[in-house]
């Protein structure tokens, strides 16, 4: 370990010439590990690699005591430490590593190493439970002592493997592992176990069974939804995902609903098919709220809420970079994150604590080099920021920065000379032209970083100048010549120029200049330089004049209005001379458009006035637009001719009840302008009808009924809310009118049934349109008769007779009854056809027997994409209508899945152990037979090679072993 006069020694002297060494640079840091205690690898690597030059040394520290690297028991592969036969009681802890060289030390992230286990269940048989069919019940779990604490759970039935299946009635909860049933059914009858699995070290236990017995129950008895699977208040972390777990017992079976109280659901949350569990996706600070789940059933409902807490794991706004500053000066290194809690900030320097809170360095020494680390952290987690402080110290040289060696300056401009020096500390400077020692005047004057400036430039002022540099470690100069050239000046200005939309402008612009100097033009509007290239429609330049900038403005639009600048430019200097081109045209649109006072046919509307663009505005239009049309069109207004001079009118003759959208444009001598933005939409209040249905008839129908029609009024005229009819209708001759009510407002029909009614009898009908408003005007009056009866009799003496292949003639003898007044004819043709056989094929929903051969599991990069075959439904089956796919670890039933339609799919490559790829078609008859693939990367190449594409299975250091295994079952 470097002392702290040895790191000031070496920096004192690396840092007063070229360095191209560096301090230590984390590429790999310790994580946190859980090593099983049943492992039968014996040993546990810990990582920890920095890339530095000179190359650095590593040691560690576990506890913040110092690791004994000659043990037995430790050895050191680079800089990772591999812990031979851990032992939970000597090994568990926190490590961190240090990388050092002679610029510093940096130390890690901390990471801690402890023991996974999961100790098998008792080996006490589990007493039978009883329950009444209709009731429900909870099987507990009761998982044996295990760490970490991220178990999986389910239930076995009777024998492996076969496992309960959630439904909305069965419900399995990942949070304790126990089993609820709403309620019992004789079928529930059966042996259960709880299976029990920790994806942490790979290994599974299952208890005893549980005797399940329905009691049978002559009528089961309905209860209410009673939630007991509830979440609580909870602390999540930003990008974390997140599930609640409800759950009741119920009978019937009670449905669960999810809400998020007073606010929207998050867009990422997703609710399982059964309704028992909400999954809220990479949760974001704005998902933070409360919830609620409400199970109800027929017999009544229950309701559950708590509150989800997000915060944040810190994270860096700014952070500090390598750093080199002068000797003797002073730094300030901003460290700043962001985070929920907000973190604190404290700094390491050399692997040690040196400060909290914000840094800054004053008069800085040799002592102050080193490697530094910013640490951000809250109750979440720290954050690391390393960085190098390096210190300067040397003579002053221009070796690497040289003053110009020719300046050019214009006759009664201004100059900056730069000299800049490499130095550290800060040197002071000195100027002389010639022979002559410079100080500051009216004209001349020597700035802090070095820079010589001269103001009012004569011919005098061209010739040599030098400039000195000097601070307490040495002196140096360098030179420059000064060359005095003609000024450039615009001789030609751009005048105001006054067009009208579409017409042409010429802005004009000339100047003189140093004849050995070469000139350019360049205009700009409005402050921006015009693109030649990108605006050649409108802006052309006149390149027929020579040291003429003259601008072409063609076809002026009211966006060209503005000021032009013509400046004429040479690498000395420049000048400038600018003009307003003002284009008149119809006025643009008005602004701020606001509705009020809305009423059932009008509304009062205000605006502000817009740009009248040089040409004063003589009138208003309000226009509207409704759901009867898509056009806009001109409204009725009051006043009737909107001056241009106001901004407030009131939109006559409105329709009732219609939704409408509002826009004003203005007009001038030049033109109509261009609309305001369209109004929010409003719809206008309500009123009663004013207009009465038409066509107004009807009669006919079946016996002992009055059938009334009319034609239904559209839309636009109903008005109001609760449209419909009032239908009145008496007999020809009769006083009372009878009204019936017709609640459809898109009909225009209504039977009246009377058993008492004579056929034909002459009514007189009306009918009005009603809302919430009141009622409208009654139509015309209209005579009908109510329908006639039917005929008594059938046509006798009724015969056929053949006249060709294709013809026949009938007879029968007429009715006497006066009300027949047509007959029909029915013929049927019936035609036979000997040896016809009639199937009738009845088809079931079958599933897909046959399973998705597979053929290749090829690596590519980061993950295996695994195809198979299309699998073909058989006659009797249902067809194929994609694949699911199961990612999981080999000797667990848990895993991602997948669905697809397509042969194949990716699937990240495993990170240890093996992984198992199951396949299956599935079909609206179900899933299909499954095909299972094996997959498992063994990585043994050294760190350099696992940075080496892997093109094959023979690629250096690795090797991949993918077996096939093809299951066939019905």
């Amino acid at each position: 370990m470097l002392t702290v006069s040895q790191v000031t020694l070496l920096s004192y002297v690396h840092f007063s010439e070229e360095d191209k060494g560096f301090g230590p640079i984390f590429e790999e840091q310790p994580i946190n590990t859980i090593y099983p205690e049943e492992s039968p690898e014996g040993k546990v690597s810990l990582n920890c690699r920095a890339r530095a030059s000179p190359f650095p040394v590593y040691k560690w520290r576990m506890n913040n005591g110092d690791i004994d690297l000659t043990s037995d028991r430790y050895s050191m592969v680079g800089g990772n430490l591999v812990i031979n036969n851990p032992d939970k009681q000597k090994d568990a802890g926190i490590y961190y590593c240090l990388a050092s060289n002679n610029y510093g030390m940096v130390r890690s992230t901390e990471a801690t190493l402890s023991f996974g286990y999961l100790d098998p269940f008792p080996p006490e048989e589990r007493p039978e439970v009883r329950v009444k069919e209709g009731k429900g019940m909870v099987l507990l779990c009761d998982p044996p002592y295990h760490f970490p604490d991220d178990l999986s759970y389910r239930w076995l039935l009777n024998e492996f493997p076969v496992f309960i299946t959630m439904d909305k009635r069965r419900f399995v909860s990942q949070t304790n592992g126990n089993l609820y049933i709403a309620n019992v059914e004789a079928s529930d009858k059966g042996n259960y176990s709880c299976f029990v699995s920790s994806p942490s070290i790979t290994k599974s236990v299952f208890s005893k069974f549980i005797p399940l017995i329905p009691l049978p129950e002559r009528t089961t008895k309905p209860y209410p939804a009673d939630i007991v699977v509830q979440f609580k208040d909870i602390y999540a972390l930003m990008g974390q995902n997140v599930t609640l777990e409800c759950f009741a017992l119920g009978n019937p079976v009670p449905d669960i609903r999810w809400r998020k109280v007073l606010e929207p659901m998050p867009s990422t949350a997703e609710i399982s098919t059964s309704g028992a569990v909400l999954k809220i996706f990479n949760i974001q600070l704005e998902d933070e709220g409360t919830y609620e789940c409400e199970a109800e059933n027929n017999r009544g409902k229950d309701k559950h809420q708590a509150r989800i807490y997000v915060q944040a794991f810190p994270e860096w706004v700014e952070h500090i970079n390598d750093t080199e500053v002068d000797i003797g000066s002073d730094l300030y290194w901003p460290c700043v994150a962001t985070g929920k809690p907000i973190p604190t900030i404290r700094w390491l320097k050399n692997g040690y604590a040196y400060h909290k809170g914000e840094l800054r360095l004053y008069d800085v020494t040799f002592e102050n080099a080193g490697m530094y680390q910013c640490i951000a952290e809250n109750t979440h987690g720290a954050i690391y920021a390393n960085a190098e402080l390096k210190i300067l110290a040397l003579a002053p040289t221009f070796e690497m920065n040289p003053m110009k060696k020719k300046i050019l300056a214009a006759k009664g401009g201004r100059v900056i000379i730069e000299c800049k020096p490499k130095a550290a500390p800060k040197p002071k400077f000195s100027w002389s032209k010639g022979t002559e020692w410079l100080v500051n005047s009216s004209r001349i004057l020597i700035w802090e970083d070095g820079s010589l400036e001269i103001n009012n430039i004569t011919r005098n002022d061209g010739g040599i100048y030098t400039c000195f540099a000097e601070n307490n470690r040495g002196r140096a100069n360098n030179t420059g010549t000064l060359v005095i050239t003609d000024p450039t000046r615009i001789i030609l200005a751009p005048i105001n120029a006054d067009i009208t939309v579409g017409e042409n402008a010429t802005m004009q612009c000339a100047a003189s200049f140093d004849p050995a100097l070469d000139l350019t033009f360049i205009w700009s509007f409005n402050g921006y330089v015009i693109d030649f290239n990108k605006e050649n429609i409108h802006y052309q330049r006149n390149f027929m004049l020579d040291s003429n900038g003259e601008l072409l403005i063609r076809n002026a639009q009211l966006k060209h209005a503005g000021r032009y600048t013509c400046t004429a430019q040479t690498i000395v200097d420049n000048s400038s001379a600018s003009a307003d081109l003002v284009v008149r045209g119809p006025p643009g649109p008005p602004g701020g458009l606001r509705i009020e006072d809305i009423r059932a046919t009008s509304v009062a509307l205000t605006w502000s006035r817009g740009s009248d663009n040089h040409s004063p505005i003589s009138k208003y239009t309000i226009q509207t637009k409704t759901i009867l049309s898509d056009d806009w069109k001109d409204a009725k207004t009051d006043p009737p001719i909107i001056e241009g001079n106001m901004e407030a009118a009131r939109a006559v003759d409105l329709i009732p009840w219609m939704e409408y959208e509002f826009r004003v444009v203005a007009t001038n001598t030049l033109g109509i302008g261009e609309p305001s933005i369209p109004s929010n939409k409003i719809k206008t209040d309500g009123a009663a009808p004013n207009v009465a249905p038409s066509d107004v008839g009807g009669g006919g129908g079946s016996n002992r009924e009055l059938t009334i029609t009319w034609v239904p009024l559209s839309r636009e005229y109903h008005y109001g809310n609760n449209f419909g009819y009032i239908v009145a209708f008496k007999p020809f001759d009769g006083e009372e009118w009878k009204k019936v009510t017709v609640t459809n407002p898109d009909t225009g029909r209504y039977v009246h049934k009377d058993e008492t009614m004579r056929p034909s009898t002459a009514f007189q009908v009306k009918v009005k349109a009603f809302n919430n408003k009141g009622d409208g005007p009654y139509s015309l009056t209209a005579v009908i008769n109510s329908a006639q009866d039917a005929p008594s009799e059938a046509p006798t003496e009724v015969g056929v007779k053949v006249l060709s292949s294709s013809e026949i003639s009938v007879h029968w003898e007429h009715v006497v009854e006066k009300i027949v007044e047509s007959y029909q004819v029915s013929s049927i043709l019936i035609k036979l056809y000997t040896f016809i056989h009639k199937y009738i094929s009845i088809s079931f929903q079958i599933s897909p027997s046959q399973p998705p051969r597979i053929i290749s599991s090829v690596r590519s990069g980061s993950r295996y994409i695994i195809t198979w075959d299309h699998v073909v439904a058989l006659s009797n089956e249902s067809t194929v209508t994609g694949y699911k796919v199961l990612y999981r670890p080999d000797g667990q039933h848990d895993g991602k899945l997948y669905s697809t339609h397509k042969h194949s799919i990716e699937v990240p490559i495993p990170r240890d152990g093996e992984y198992v790829v199951e396949v299956r078609a599935h079909s609206d008859g179900g899933d299909g037979v499954v095909s299972q693939v094996k997959i498992s990367v063994i990585l043994l190449a050294s760190s350099f090679d696992l940075l080496q594409p892997i093109h094959s299975a023979t690629a250096k250091g690795t090797f991949l072993n993918i077996n096939q295994i093809m299951q066939f079952s019905s």
